[in-house]
């Protein structure tokens, strides 16, 4: 897939970066190398090929160090007190938030 100069004048335009004559000429270059990578890596075949959790996993035995999400009582009023100082609104001991979706 070839990009136009056009293409890469209204990227330039949304990125808000001012390019040269020279400059949009190899970046018009650039871009299509990069577009024709991406074509031939969704041209293989990843049909029974298990998702690797960490691009190194292939190689070596990963350990990813997550921890158990645990939800925990706060032991105090004084710590929930502290815990709460920061809240631009609370009531009750809960943080209120607006409305995201009504």
């Amino acid at each position: 897939m070839a990009i136009s100069e056009q293409d890469v004048m209204r990227i330039a335009q949304l990125a808000r970066i001012q390019l040269s004559p020279d400059d949009t000429a190899q970046t018009q270059k650039d871009l299509t190398k990069i577009l024709g990578l991406m074509a031939r890596l969704q041209a293989v075949d990843t049909q029974g090929v298990e998702p690797m959790a960490h691009p190194l996993s292939a190689h070596q035995d990963i350990q990813l160090r997550l921890r158990d999400d645990i939800a925990a009582a706060t032991l105090t009023e004084a710590e929930r007190d502290a815990q709460m100082a920061n809240a631009p609104a609370q009531a009750e001991g809960l943080f209120l938030v607006p409305t995201v979706i009504e």
